[in-house]
């Protein structure tokens, strides 16, 4: 605090209070001051001023005493100053008022110390025993977990002083001591910021502490939770979910409530649905409330290890269902084969890299690339038109090095749906595999490639189909699963579009399943190219024979000479619906070498734009 400082007589000078107030402490008469010690105390408001000696000094007389109020400006102390020189001009120099350093941290030192004894019982350093026992499962700490996601030093945590709220039931100490951050650390860090920067790279992260309390979710961490949410929404960050834990806890005891069904994060959370990424993790066991929130998420990550179900075991036994262990209900591989994993990992390490790698799609282009030789892609299609082929391998080589993550490949062997890049530039890729099914479109496939259309909408990723289907599964065994309200999520996902749509056909392109590749038909998308290899038709080529040409067919007798027929009439279809016939006719726009797809691509992406938000629809299914 600032005093006012005043020639008394020669070599004494006066201090006077800067402000009005109560005078509660007063340096006493011959006292000697070093520069920076407190001479005087004065309370205003319930707030204490200090005056500090501005030089080093000896107190002469008593101008006031305590207790006194004292009037802005009024004499408090007569001192002399103890250097040489003027002592007019030293005390002139004023530093009363500015404590050195020193003195400032020991005035601060308790409470500056109870805030680093706090913080450290938070840390997995606190608690070796938990922490070695996660360590022998193999599995890593919810703060492990959050320094390998984020960019070191840039994770700002949020609600890091939280405890559970049981204070009727437990100590304050014990409170802090075993349930740290009421087991959830929530925060906001940058994620690949070294490659996209600050801003865009900014990730709210919301890790459940599986080594409190089980992970589960308590009051506090609910209302965490929707402090982090709040923010992704108003900032308009993505949402990085780890969910591993056993649902809602039962043991809060500090606010009146029943079910505390009332809760606002599942809608939070849902809320933020196609407004910003949302990409959930599990490892270990999933249940409930957290099964719910990964449920929610945009994509999914998982460990072999997990297990993820919308009730755990006591849930199970409770509702008479019978009684199993955790690693019995929604292990991972069989909710990667159900479509509820999108990306199953060996462990966490992978599932952190695998994040990162989805992240970055949602965050910019790359300014630099690497790509294969695209004359390769040449080769890749087999000249015989019956002969399988890995479509992935055609993916790999369209797309920059290193950059495809498929997603859902568990799911759906017909259908493959991945993200890429082409020349730095994000990117979604839908593709039949002839590998499964001749590439027909089963239920399973239309649902796959449809969610996953929605996905780059909302996120407004251009999306490529690579087409080779002979078209929608059929027959009474598909129909059984709902099959035509499956394939028509095709057509009603793709009239809402809003982001670029481009298809190459590779080889077959058949019917209604190839149209609902192509965005609804050939001319929706902003571009429809093929390969020389490609044929098409209104059905498949063989089927159409038959039924065309049935009456023919039957007056041969069966064998050789009506097998002649057959082919000598599939050979005319095939020549009929080659790719260069669907040129010409201008059903499709041009056919290319396949060594050129990729700056065909680049030259497309260039001139795309995102249109205005697509219409609502009522999905099929």
């Amino acid at each position: 605090m600032s005093s006012r400082v005043d020639t008394a007589r020669h070599g004494e000078v006066a201090l006077r209070a800067p402000l009005a107030g109560r005078l509660v402490m007063l340096a006493s008469a011959g006292d000697v001051a070093q520069a920076g010690a407190e001479l005087a105390v004065i309370e205003a408001m319930k707030m204490e001023h200090v005056l500090h000696a501005p030089a080093p000094l000896r107190v002469q007389a008593l101008l006031a005493a305590v207790g006194d109020l004292v009037a802005q400006g009024q004499p408090l102390l007569g001192v002399v100053s103890l250097q040489h020189g003027n002592a007019d001009e030293d005390a002139d120099a004023d530093t009363a008022g500015t404590a050195p350093p020193q003195a400032a941290l020991t005035g601060s030192l308790p409470e500056l110390q109870r805030l680093f004894d706090r913080r450290a019982l938070t840390l997995d350093a606190a608690r070796p025993e938990a922490v070695a026992k996660r360590h022998a499962l193999g599995l890593r700490t919810a703060r492990e977990n959050v320094e390998d996601l984020c960019d070191p030093g840039s994770f700002s945590e949020v609600g890091q002083f939280a405890v559970a709220a049981q204070s009727r039931r437990r100590s304050a100490e014990d409170l802090q001591r075993q349930t740290p951050a009421d087991g959830m650390v929530t925060g906001i860090g940058s994620v690949n910021g070294a490659a996209f920067g600050a801003e865009t790279s900014r990730t709210v992260v919301m890790a459940y502490d599986a080594t409190v309390l089980a992970g589960t979710q308590g009051f506090r961490n609910h209302a965490k939770t929707d402090r982090m949410l709040g923010l992704a929404l108003k900032h308009r960050l993505p949402v990085v979910l780890f969910a591993e834990g056993g649902g809602g806890r039962p043991g809060d005891t500090d606010m009146a409530i029943v079910a505390g069904l009332h809760v606002g994060t599942f809608a939070s959370f849902a809320r933020l649905s196609g407004q910003v990424p949302l990409l959930g993790i599990a490892a270990g066991r999933c249940f409930a409330g957290n099964a719910a929130l990964l449920g929610c998420c945009d994509t999914v990550i998982a460990t072999r290890g997990a297990n993820i179900g919308m009730g755990g075991p006591a849930m199970v036994e409770g509702g008479g269902l019978g009684v199993f262990t955790p690693e019995q209900i929604g292990p991972a591989a069989q909710q990667s084969a159900n479509g509820v994993v999108d990306i199953l990992v060996d462990d966490e390490a992978r599932a952190v890299a695998a994040a990162k790698h989805y992240l970055s799609f949602f965050q910019g282009a790359l300014p630099t690339w690497q790509c294969a030789d695209a004359a390769a892609l040449r080769s890749a299609v087999p000249a015989n038109r019956t002969r399988v082929y890995d479509v992935r391998a055609v993916l790999r080589g369209l797309a920059d090095t290193g950059s495809v993550l498929e997603l859902r490949a568990g799911f759906a062997a017909g259908m493959v749906t991945a993200l890429a890049r082409i020349e730095g530039r994000a990117v979604g890729v839908v593709a039949n595999n002839p590998a499964h099914l001749g590439g027909a479109i089963d239920a399973d496939a239309a649902d796959k490639a449809a969610r996953f259309m929605q996905l780059c909408n909302a996120h407004g990723l251009p999306l490529l189909a690579l087409v080779d289907t002979p078209g929608f599964m059929v027959g009474p065994e598909a129909e059984a699963r709902a099959q035509v309200r499956h394939a028509a999520r095709l057509f009603v996902t793709a009239a809402a579009l809003r982001v670029p749509y481009f298809s190459v056909v590779l080889r077959k392109g058949y019917g209604l399943g190839a149209m609902g590749m192509t965005a609804g038909g050939f001319h929706e998308g902003d571009g429809i190219v093929a390969w020389p290899s490609g044929e098409f038709g209104a059905m498949g080529l063989e089927g159409a024979v038959r039924l065309g040409w049935r009456k023919e067919l039957e007056a041969l007798p069966a064998g050789p000479e009506r097998e002649a027929l057959y082919r000598e009439l599939l050979a005319r279809q095939v020549e009929a619906g080659s790719a260069l016939n669907m040129a010409a006719t201008l059903e499709i726009d041009a056919v290319i070498d396949p060594a050129e797809t990729r700056a065909w691509l680049v030259r497309g992406l260039a001139g795309a734009r995102l249109r205005e938000a697509g219409p609502r629809f009522i999905d099929t299914w």
